[in-house]
């Protein structure tokens, strides 16, 4: 029976991930559940589960938690501290699902207890790439990337032949704003920003792919997991996000990996593997989906793509400046306090005013998205950042 640790369990990722769980439960047992201060749901599904182990990141909701759990026997506990050494515990699998640079730490703790780590933190990557994946072949952990883009490359590439890839092609959905003009855009709301066409999925992730952020982070992730350099990574928009992601090979044959948008795919995939397990999904109609649509993406009206590329290719602390920004200017937008389009400004402009050397620990990168955010954080506060492309 395999353990599993899941960090972010009433998140999107983390719920599709105990629907998995909860459907075999002779094949798993859980360990660990984490949550930020969701007490209801995390609580509700420790008592499905037998958890071990149920931790909220914020401190403050640990009585709720504990009453809620109370004759349950399964232990409680709370704080940023707490969640890190939930993820030392050691599973043998363990989701990394929680959103941003406060999975950072998580991740690492999880990575060097030398387990199996499915990655949905693109952030972790993206911020600390060359950190985390020193400590993965320094430790023996095996990371499972579970974004459905990267999922599918992992599916599709000869990682130990490297030298027979021409091409990874990424492929976005365009988010719903992919048809507007940049005066529309101008006006866009966070109700407008969070409905994603395709996908469901947390405000803050919804965001990012109304941007395109969320292709420009999981371009630096790639460049992270694959031995692929980013120069050869293109990215693709294709509306009906049925084809996850591609590899191009230097004989022509070109490799794609096929499939609902459902995130209970990759994570079925990650969480078995190297076999494979059953989900709900139902089959791929093709004649029913009758076309497939594919186009370039704008980076005029989507500047955050030219951001990212920019921020991989320099490398150093670019990549976790540019995702501290992002996340200060899209909970910013989130709380109407900042436009649509001033996201992207407001990375291109701490990326302007803060450049410091590269990161070789944990403890640097952590400092350097610290200072990043109150860069962009002061520039939320002094009012409109112009983006010099709108």
């Amino acid at each position: 029976m395999k353990t599993v640790s899941i960090l972010g369990a009433t998140g999107s990722v983390g719920t599709s991930t105990l629907d998995l769980v909860e459907r075999e439960p002779g094949r798993f047992r859980v360990r660990a559940l984490t949550a930020n201060c969701d007490v209801e749901g995390l609580a509700a599904a420790a008592i499905r589960t037998g958890a071990e182990l149920a931790v909220v990141a914020d401190e403050g909701c640990l009585p709720a938690l504990r009453s809620a759990l109370a004759g349950t026997g399964v232990e409680t506990a709370g704080g940023a501290r707490a969640v890190v050494e939930a993820a030392r515990l050691g599973a043998d699998w363990t989701m990394a699902a929680i959103v941003g640079c406060a999975g950072l730490e998580p991740v690492m703790a999880a990575v060097e207890a030398g387990g199996t780590v499915a990655l949905a933190n693109k952030e972790a990557l993206v911020s600390a790439g060359e950190v985390v994946m020193a400590a993965v072949r320094q430790y023996g952990a095996t990371l499972l990337p579970v974004d459905s883009e990267h999922n599918a490359i992992f599916q599709c590439l000869s990682v130990d032949r490297p030298h027979e890839v021409r091409r990874i092609i990424l492929t976005a959905s365009g988010g719903p704003f992919r048809d507007w003009a940049l005066d529309d855009m101008a006006r866009v709301t966070p109700a407008q920003a969070v409905a994603h066409p395709n996908w469901s999925m947390g405000a803050k992730i919804s965001v990012d792919s109304a941007t395109m952020m969320n292709k420009g982070l999981e371009l630096i992730e790639a460049a992270r997991l694959f031995p692929v350099p980013s120069d050869r990574i293109e990215i693709v928009v294709h509306r009906q996000s049925v084809i996850h992601s591609l590899v191009d090979y230097i004989d022509g044959s070109v490799l794609a990996q096929l499939g609902p948008s459902d995130m209970r795919v990759p994570i079925a995939h990650a969480l078995a593997w190297p076999d494979r397990m059953a989900t709900p999904m139902e089959p791929l109609d093709l004649v029913k989906l009758g076309r497939l649509d594919f186009e370039a993406p704008d980076e005029t009206r989507f500047r955050s793509l030219w951001l990212a590329r920019a921020a991989v290719e320099a490398g150093g602390a670019r990549p976790a400046i540019l995702n501290a920004a992002n996340e200060i200017a899209v909970a910013a937008f989130l709380a109407g306090r900042i436009g649509f389009l001033e996201i992207a400004a407001i990375v291109d402009d701490t990326l302007s005013r803060y450049d410091p050397p590269a990161p070789e620990t944990l403890d640097a990168v952590l400092a350097i998205d610290a200072e990043a955010r109150s860069i962009a954080g002061e520039r939320v506060q002094k009012g409109r950042v112009k983006d010099p492309v709108a």
